[in-house]
């Protein structure tokens, strides 16, 4: 499920290399603006705040758009204010109760937000997610994202309020049809649970070659580097992240983001950042 949502909170030793590295980002965003000013393409290209603007106008005229509630739930959900992406993702629930992919956004949003609740507040929260990511897959089965943020909440989660690594081993064999790439991920991070640290690698291995090399795939086997203090292996795996063939464009930020954490090999973290932001300007769809 997804990560820090303040990416460049980094340590002040490093503020000088950091003032660098926004400079080239503002200087590419200058660059690639686009001109499309529909929500959609607003977002997709990076300009979250404009196509905040743009939902409440058009939720303004129609109240019960459930795909822009949604919209503006994700745009929020990117900025990190839990608070009014909850009330967006509700509605867009509420208008349009049978979508699986808006009960998946719903669960992810509980879940930032009980990762930075108190623990009374988190666990209530908890139990949200997990009827959501159930709902998803329920109502559509062949979501691979929906069944892997189910099986990370199954491993993460305590059993009181519904965890189990039990439970996450039964996504295994369908994400396994849909996705094999996933089912590894999955895989791999319940060896992770159970301290098999040589399983756990052979499975992100495994991810790569199912997935044909994807992006977030090398990724997913830096970051397991990362954790381990393997920073050599955790570099060769993350400067495989620009080359592979992308899956998900914010691979790119987050390899960044991790290079830049580690304080390793920054000038290909610049690239990593540039290379996501071409991507933005050329994409429609979010």
């Amino acid at each position: 499920m997804t990560s820090c949502r303040s990416r460049w909170c980094i340590e002040m030793t490093m503020r000088g290399r950091f003032s660098f590295l926004l400079l080239a980002i503002f200087a590419a965003s200058a660059a690639i603006a686009g001109a499309d000013e529909t929500a959609p393409a607003l977002l997709a290209s990076g300009h979250v705040d404009e196509a905040i603007v743009a939902l409440h106008g058009q939720i303004s005229s129609s109240p019960n758009d459930a795909v822009a509630h949604n919209l503006l739930c994700r745009a929020y959900f990117t900025l990190g204010q839990w608070d009014r992406g909850i009330s967006a993702c509700e509605k867009a629930v509420a208008l349009a109760p049978e979508n699986g992919q808006y009960h998946l956004w719903l669960g992810r949003i509980y879940g930032e937000k009980a990762d930075k609740a108190s623990f009374l507040t988190a666990a209530g929260l908890a139990g949200r997610v997990r009827i959501e990511f159930e709902t998803a897959v329920k109502l559509n089965p062949n979501s691979v994202d929906a069944r892997s943020d189910l099986a990370e909440f199954y491993l993460e989660a305590p059993g009181i309020v519904g965890g189990g690594r039990d439970k996450a081993v039964q996504q295994v064999t369908p994400l396994a049809q849909l996705d094999p790439g996933r089912a590894h991920w999955v895989s791999a991070r319940i060896a992770e649970k159970k301290k098999d640290l040589a399983a756990a690698e052979a499975e992100y291995r495994a991810a790569i070659e199912a997935s044909h090399g994807s992006a977030s795939a090398w990724l997913n086997l830096g970051l397991f580097y990362r954790h381990r203090e393997r920073y050599d292996d955790m570099e060769q795996a993350l400067t495989r992240v620009r080359s592979a063939p992308l899956d998900r464009p914010d691979a790119l930020v987050d390899a960044a983001e991790i290079l830049i954490h580690s304080q390793r090999n920054l000038p290909e973290a610049v690239e990593l950042l540039r290379a996501y932001l071409l991507r933005r300007s050329r994409s429609t769809t979010f």
